[in-house]
């Protein structure tokens, strides 16, 4: 079974990518099930009907001159995922889910967000700490390799034991895809990590192996190696996998790879969502 756990469309400020295309080319590709995940990040985005306005930025190579940098516009993206449900039932399964790029201040905002709508999946992820994101090097600046890689496995940890609506944690380690100064040591960061863990299978959550890392170039998987042996060797059971995908060319990318990785590291499950309750579906 291939399953999509980690897909972007252009209601993500950082897509131009057609909902109703992703679910027509995840068929092509054979696909069997895909969830939606698009982006929420209170803290550095506004909401897109704030009556203060929102903010653009400029738009790169193939994408619009002007970008709304701003969240999801709820309604109309949970009208859209129901409508499509309906028209590819039978073809393929389409699953309604986010991605929280949380931080602790911002927890009542993403509460009241979660009980508004059926959610059946939900993706905890980090972008930004103290509302300094990661892409921009805005939070890594003026600190250590050591300062920021602490700090950033710090507010995970803080958000795991303060925070339980959400399914898996998305891309644990994302901080090595934007650190400059190269991979930082494992055993360095294994204790905080291994606190993280312990804290998300005692709350019956998990984590995803998110497929990015190839096209990012990276020398190991998201989460690395190391973590998801971690993981699997405290009890961990239940994991996704997306590509994060934001393109066409992503969609669906290194999904029997992944599965082939965690056979060969010992799991014998992965994990779909329904009403946020997983359903084991064996590799």
């Amino acid at each position: 079974m291939l399953a999509d756990y980690h897909v972007h469309t252009d209601y993500s400020d950082d897509s131009t990518y057609p909902m109703e295309d992703v679910v027509t080319d995840a068929i092509e590709r054979g696909l069997d099930e895909v969830c939606f995940t698009d982006h929420v990040d209170y803290g550095v985005k506004r909401d897109w009907d704030d009556p203060l306005g929102v903010e653009y930025h400029a738009g790169g190579p193939g994408e619009p001159e002007r970008i709304a940098f701003a969240n999801v516009d709820y309604p109309r993206y949970v009208a859209q995922i129901a409508e499509l449900q309906a028209r590819y039932e039978g073809r393929i399964r389409i699953k309604l889910g986010l991605e929280f790029g949380m931080q602790v201040h911002t927890i009542p905002q993403y509460e009241k967000l979660f009980s508004s709508y059926p959610f059946d999946f939900i993706i905890l992820s980090i972008h930004e700490v103290g509302d300094k994101e990661l892409w921009t090097q805005d939070f890594q600046r003026g600190l250590t390799q050591q300062e920021y890689n602490e700090r950033y496995y710090e507010a995970m940890l803080e958000l795991v034991r303060t925070y339980h609506d959400y399914s898996v944690l998305g891309h644990l380690d994302l901080i090595t895809r934007y650190d400059l100064a190269g991979v930082y040591p494992f055993k360095k960061v294994r204790p905080i990590i291994e606190e993280i863990l312990r804290a998300v299978i005692a709350d019956g959550k998990g984590i995803e192996v998110n497929t990015s890392s190839h096209r990012y170039g990276l020398s190991d998987s998201t989460p690395s190696e190391d973590i998801l042996r971690l993981y699997h060797e405290l009890g961990g059971e239940v994991i996704t996998i997306g590509s994060d995908s934001h393109a066409p060319e992503h969609l669906g990318a290194y999904l029997a790879e992944a599965q082939d990785q965690l056979r060969s590291l010992g799991y014998r499950y992965t994990c779909t969502f329904e009403g946020m309750k997983p359903t084991f579906v064996r590799l």
